[in-house]
Order: structure tokens, then C-alpha cells, then sequence
């Protein structure tokens, strides 16, 4: 596999090595830069204020239908905005059979190797006080 066609860089959350601050590269990065923008509400970056998707606005919302179906369009949406390395193929929602969790499932194609990829994100809901 070609890991130098999905770059380099500190590992996210930052960590220290045997010789300072860890890296990541390959499909690591990959998995590492799609948890960021699924966990980067819009606005929180100053300099780019429509990075990341919209998932955080549901953290109060029921664990219903709708909500699913929001869920769904904001990460699919944020990773093909913001995530050129991969193509998503499928994003799947399930209420894991709890009120208080999604369960998120990306299937991705990696672009330079088309290797398919899952990750799987687990979305937590807050009840309404």
C-alpha cells in the first residue's frame, strides 16, 4: 500500500514518543483527520469557519428518525467537503438500541489505492434537562 499518498503528520490527540511528539502516517492519518472533522463543530475554527460537520448541533436532539437522517446528511456532507482522500461510499446511523447514543458507520474508498475502509463513530446524545 502507498502510505506516503495520505501524508504525515502528528498524531492526533497529540501524544509523546521515545523521542518527542508521536506521528502518524497512511491510513491512520486518514482515520485520525475524519474523527477530527466529525468531532469540529462549525465555527469552533476561526480561520475556517464552515470546517468540520454539523453533528454537534444534534447533541440534544431525540434519538429518533429525524434525527438519524440528520446525522447522516451532516457527516456525509462534511467529509466530502473537507476530506479529499476519500470517497464515501455508504453512512449508516443506528440508535444502538439506547436514547442516549448513534452509532455512526462510514464506509469510505481510499482514493489513491481504492482500498474500502469502515470506521465506525460513536455519537453520544445529552438529554434535555
Amino acid at each position: 500500500m502507498n502510505e506516503a499518498a495520505y501524508g504525515r503528520g502528528l498524531t492526533h490527540p497529540f501524544r509523546l514518543g521515545v523521542t518527542g511528539l508521536s506521528e502518524s502516517e497512511g491510513v491512520r492519518k486518514v482515520e485520525e483527520s475524519i474523527r477530527i472533522i466529525l468531532g469540529t463543530q462549525h465555527g469552533q475554527r476561526v480561520m475556517r469557519p464552515t470546517f468540520g460537520c454539523n453533528l454537534g448541533s444534534l447533541a440534544f436532539a431525540p434519538n429518533n428518525a429525524t434525527t438519524a437522517n440528520l446525522a447522516r446528511y451532516y457527516v456525509a456532507d462534511g467529509l466530502a467537503r473537507w476530506e479529499p482522500r476519500i470517497e464515501v461510499l455508504d453512512v449508516a446511523v443506528d440508535s444502538a438500541n439506547t436514547t442516549a447514543q448513534l452509532i455512526i458507520t462510514i464506509t469510505y474508498r481510499l482514493r489513491a489505492t481504492q482500498d474500502v475502509h469502515n470506521l465506525v463513530y460513536p455519537f453520544y446524545l445529552e438529554p434535555a434537562p
